[in-house]
């Protein structure tokens, strides 16, 4: 008899989560920081690009802000550690040098969604040691960017999948729409499930990760005119993240 791809503890949650009646997506959010959550449509779409480019147009509003990957899967062995290159280029872009911990807490090797690379390294991922990391940045910094990995329902461990750390820390969230063929279908249904899961969803940004993209401008209207929340920004390809910050004073703004 083949296996059964979901374990119980998967089965269950799945069950009970997408059963439950969702709170609305006006909840009171967190006061303790000017955060944001940053998702995206997919895996290599651009969410470290455009996180780290809100960075630098933060900085240049004159707001002391920093970066966070609370997960990251796919780091490697270095004399200091196991690192990330997202997490590098949080940390980089951040308005100071932070130990690498902090923006980081839960670094794995194998280059796999979280919750694989955590059973491989026999590592349990729980939210209280990310929410420790995350108060201790907000206590020192006016924003904090908090980078997701992958997509909006990636597993994180049993029981718990990434738009956990939106929902329970109450963050509003920027969803990333990696413009593609195939980006219309993948963000009209991240921000169905982010509005259901009774997140805020405060803008999308389209990030040009396919210049020769056809019909771009036809797509981005129809983003416009489909999605729940405003366009907060449009990234060109190929401009690095300080240059391409003018292109979210919107996303500034929304953030105050």
């Amino acid at each position: 008899m083949r296996r059964a791809f979901m374990s119980d503890p998967w089965r269950c949650f799945l069950a009970s989560r997408f059963s439950a009646s969702f709170i609305k997506g006006d909840q009171q959010l967190s006061e303790t920081s000017r955060a944001v959550f940053i998702t995206g449509t997919d895996t290599g779409i651009g969410k470290t690009h455009v996180a780290c480019t809100l960075l630098h147009a933060l900085r240049a509003a004159g707001q002391l802000a920093c970066g966070m990957k609370p997960v990251a899967s796919g780091c490697v062995e270095t004399p200091e550690g196991l690192r990330n290159d997202d997490a590098l280029a949080l940390q980089a872009a951040s308005s100071r040098h932070l130990p690498y911990s902090e923006i980081n807490p839960v670094a794995l090797r194998a280059p796999l969604s979280p919750h694989l690379a955590a059973a491989c390294e026999q590592v349990t991922i729980s939210l209280p040691p990310l929410r420790m990391a995350f108060e201790r940045l907000s206590s020192e910094h006016r924003a904090v960017v908090v980078e997701g990995v992958g997509g909006w329902l990636v597993p994180l461990a049993p029981g718990l999948l990434a738009s956990e750390i939106a929902r329970q820390w109450q963050l509003p969230v920027i969803l990333v729409v990696g413009l593609r063929l195939g980006c219309l279908n993948h963000a009209l249904l991240s921000a169905r499930a982010i509005v259901a899961d009774g997140c805020r969803l405060i803008g999308w940004i389209g990030n040009t990760i396919e210049p020769a993209m056809d019909a771009l401008e036809e797509n981005l209207a129809t983003l416009r005119a489909l999605l729940p929340a405003p366009c907060l920004g449009v990234l060109p390809h190929g401009l690095p993240p300080m240059l391409a910050a003018p292109q979210l004073s919107a996303a500034v703004a929304t953030l105050g």
